[in-house]
């Protein structure tokens, strides 16, 4: 892995699984910014406040330990974010199952973690692509983004082929027609470059209650409900951020816990008893592979783009 990287040996207090805490930032198997080496070793491409950086990133359940190496500008930036980054904030010690088969995902379960970034762009740009759009689609928009516009991972993040998303100056100058060819439509183009005009602003969500975050986030033009759960579950670790809105989650909790499928506003009403915890209803769900059947008819892929794209 060469010998000019930063290192770190983070000791959890639980058996932490790096795979399971990172998985929601892998935006699908060829995500440009995320590998998984032979030895089962996690690498991200992370843009941090003080530059780009390569994580890398090894459970070590021998050791009871975390092994973390970083490189880049942004490689201290980032070994201090990894407790954060892999669960430690997260506390499930206020939140009450209610339901056997909750409390019985959970019993199976009992290591769960939510973790924390703190980098809000990174998270918003790929929701913002992947906002009423088949998930083909939108890895596949975020992956040419990503490489067109993006960099190499610093050290040996470019053997890994391994990419950081591209800064908010750069998103800012992306012509109306390469949005076209990344098969990202005018909406949403329009909408990345509006949050990366205030990017610090966006940054600073981090800092503030879940409150404030989703208020702020939610006033940008192309953020709702459903974006602002997304950017929150990985950006600020928050328990009661649910994704209102996705095609299939009110859907599969309902199917889980009641046996009938539920629309957003029984969703949202069945979840009340949990509030502020929300969000960790779905993730049990989810853990426990409580989706419902795939008998009905999927999404299909937009076709929005022309036959020929030209320069104007």
């Amino acid at each position: 892995m060469g010998d000019d990287g930063l290192t770190r040996e983070w000791r959890p207090a639980w058996p932490c699984s790096v795979g399971s805490v990172l998985r929601p930032h892998r935006r699908g198997a060829g995500d440009p910014t995320y590998r998984v080496d032979e030895a089962g070793r996690h690498w991200r491409g992370i843009r941090t406040p003080l530059g780009p950086a390569t994580l890398c990133l090894q459970s070590r359940p021998r050791e009871g330990d975390v092994l973390a190496r970083a490189w880049g500008p942004g490689a201290e930036w980032v070994l201090e974010s990894v407790p954060a980054m892999l669960g430690a904030d997260d506390d499930w010690s206020a939140f009450e199952p209610r339901l056997p088969v909750l409390a019985d995902a959970l019993k199976h379960h009992p290591h769960s973690r939510l973790g924390r970034t703190g980098l809000v762009m990174e998270a918003l740009v790929p929701a913002i692509i992947e906002q009423k759009v088949t998930g083909q689609e939108a890895f596949a928009g975020f992956r040419m983004l990503v490489h067109r516009f993006g960099e190499r991972a610093p050290g040996p993040g470019a053997g890994l082929k391994l990419w950081v998303q591209p800064t908010p100056e750069q998103l800012r100058q992306v012509p109306s027609w390469e949005w076209l060819r990344l098969h990202v439509d005018p909406a949403r183009s329009r909408t990345i470059v509006t949050v990366a005009r205030v990017a610090d602003a966006v940054e600073r969500t981090a800092s503030l209650s879940p409150e404030e975050a989703e208020r702020r986030l939610r006033s940008l033009p192309g953020i709702g409900v459903w974006t602002s759960a997304e950017v929150r579950q990985r950006a600020f670790g928050d328990p009661d951020a649910v994704s209102f809105g996705d095609y299939h989650v009110a859907k599969d909790v309902g199917w889980a816990l009641t046996g009938t499928p539920f629309d957003d506003a029984e969703l949202e009403q069945y979840l009340e008893p949990w509030r502020p915890q929300r969000g960790r209803v779905v993730t049990l769900v989810y853990l426990a592979g409580l989706r419902r059947p795939r008998h009905g008819a999927r999404m299909s892929p937009r076709t929005h783009l022309p036959a020929k794209v030209t320069r104007t």
